[in-house]
């Protein structure tokens, strides 16, 4: 019996304290929420039933469409393609292991490939396909639900600001309020360019938010661990 109480104390209890401390109660309850959101897309996903203000959001967006904000657009879906997120990673991994923030480059590896394997696999399960209410300025091949450029988006950039708001605190506020005006545009030119349905955008978000939010635990945990914490990869 003492022996099962230790094991609780240093193996459970603790862990499960910390774990605790680091999530917020307003980013729990944020998590709760989308989780029951989640559940309710997924089954309508899956019985096939037909958004009609998927169709109705598109057909009301597109009505915007002009030369001009074909450019801003394309230019902006761009920082959610993967030829623009690799660079962006591979330059944001090399720095952080420059500064000898090691901890920081393996959650944010982790992030990225977490982030890649649940948008690969999430496409493949639901095999959605994407919209086809007029012809697309870019070519997509790939299933549409979720937006791989608003889950990516979010957990990148959502990562990405809350390293650089712990390095510049007095900045936080203007460092949160880029990569949401960023991460919301890139997916609002998914829908411009008629390549996402809305609830595409939706679940990207959602599903990014959770995993950003479980990465941040991590990292917090890691970073509780340096300075006397528990845990360990």
């Amino acid at each position: 019996m003492q022996k099962l109480v230790h094991f609780w104390i240093r193996r459970i209890n603790q862990p499960l304290a910390a774990l605790m401390t680091a999530i917020s109660t307003i980013a729990l309850f944020a998590c709760l929420v989308i989780l029951l959101g989640l559940s309710w897309l997924f089954q309508e996903v899956l019985e096939k039933e037909a958004f009609g203000f998927d169709t109705t959001v598109l057909l009301e967006v597109h009505r915007w469409a002009n030369p001009v904000l074909d450019r801003v657009m394309v230019s902006l879906t761009r920082f959610g393609d993967p030829e623009c997120v690799v660079v962006i990673i591979a330059l944001s991994f090399g720095l952080l292991l420059w500064r000898q923030q090691r901890t920081e480059a393996k959650v944010l590896t982790i992030a990225c490939l977490g982030a890649l394997i649940l948008n690969q696999g999430l496409k493949l399960f639901f095999a959605k396909p994407r919209p086809q209410l007029w012809t697309p300025l870019i070519p997509e091949t790939s299933f549409s639900f979720p937006s791989g450029h608003a889950l990516g988006s979010l957990v990148l950039y959502g990562f990405l600001a809350h390293l650089l708001a712990i390095e510049f605190p007095k900045l936080s506020h203007w460092i949160y309020s880029f990569a949401v005006v960023l991460i919301t545009a890139i997916g609002v030119s998914r829908l411009y360019l008629g390549v996402h349905w809305f609830t595409d955008i939706v679940a990207g978000y959602a599903v990014g938010f959770l995993w950003l939010m479980i990465c941040i635990t991590l990292l917090k945990l890691q970073t509780q661990k340096k300075m006397g914490g528990l845990l360990k990869f």
